[in-house]
């Protein structure tokens, strides 16, 4: 790391127009919880190391209007945890993020950080992509925003592009009897990454679905969104015909790859049992149970 440059910005802007003319890669530094790691062990060998830490939109959480909250780019997983009205509407995310790392990770990891790491397997992605959470980029060119979903452009890759950054994530506005729910399966039950992962957000109205999203990770390239969920779960009770439904349409949207934690049936299964029990945990979240 001795021919690596430091800098800490101060600004966005800093640090995207550093950024932008660095005399070949760059990164940029919030938690470092994935980024220092794979300098050490020589995986990335970044020309300038962008410090955003000191950044203060970065590290903002905001309730911009009832029920509705942009999460900066480098909060941690520690201190979003201390936010009782965010923990409150979307337990789900919450859920995910704390499965990011120990304890001691959770104090430096973010959900930024997790997102542009860009692994399939990413604990927070499938929960942020049911949420309906949308990215929002500063570049050289202004800001633009992203749907979450279309983020990740294969494992380890994002959309991205030389001087861009993730500033924050904005929430959609959280409706009245909704909630979501996180699950994932692991060889381990600590420490360990997701064999598949599912994230399911739904809003119920005299019992009946008014909306739903449902997401699955590390069963694909990149996290999938299933889009048709929506319009199988959407007008019903979400009864058992129903999730039996949609858990047939998860496997087969599954394109998984076998290794050593799991093989392309094993994982596909799981995403299938996954969805059902996830939809189930935030059903009960809406009810009160």
């Amino acid at each position: 790391m001795s021919d690596t440059q430091y800098l800490a910005a101060k600004t966005i802007d800093e640090a995207v127009q550093a950024h932008n003319q660095a005399n070949g890669t760059a990164r940029f530094l919030a938690g470092g919880t994935d980024l220092l790691v794979q300098i050490k062990s020589g995986i990335k060998k970044p020309n300038l190391v962008i410090d955003v830490k000191k950044i203060v939109e970065l590290n903002s959480i905001d309730e911009i209007s009832e029920n509705e909250f942009v999460i900066g780019a480098s909060v941690s997983g520690a201190n979003l945890n201390r936010n009782k009205k965010f923990a409150s509407l979307w337990p789900g995310v919450l859920e995910a993020f704390r499965l990011i790392g120990s304890e001691q990770i959770q104090g430096r990891a973010s959900l930024g950080g997790n997102l542009c790491n860009g692994s399939p397997a990413g604990d927070s992605v499938p929960a942020l992509i049911a949420a309906g959470c949308v990215a929002v980029i500063a570049g050289p060119d202004g800001r633009k925003e992203l749907p979450i979903e279309e983020f990740h452009t294969g494992p380890g890759r994002t959309i991205l592009k030389n001087g861009e950054m993730l500033v924050s994530l904005k929430f959609p506005k959280r409706e009245k009897n909704s909630s979501d729910a996180y699950l994932r399966m692991t060889p381990r039950t600590e420490m360990d990454i997701a064999v598949v992962g599912c994230g399911v957000n739904i809003t119920l109205e005299n019992d009946i679905c008014t909306s739903a999203r449902v997401s699955l990770g590390a069963v694909a390239p990149t996290p999938l969104l299933i889009k048709e969920a929506s319009e199988i779960m959407t007008g019903t009770n979400l009864n058992d015909e129903v999730l039996e439904k949609v858990s047939k349409l998860c496997m087969n949207s599954c394109n998984p790859i076998d290794d050593k934690r799991g093989t392309i049936e094993y994982r596909t299964k799981v995403a299938g049992v996954l969805f059902k029990r996830t939809t189930l945990i935030a059903i009960d979240r809406i009810k009160g149970k």
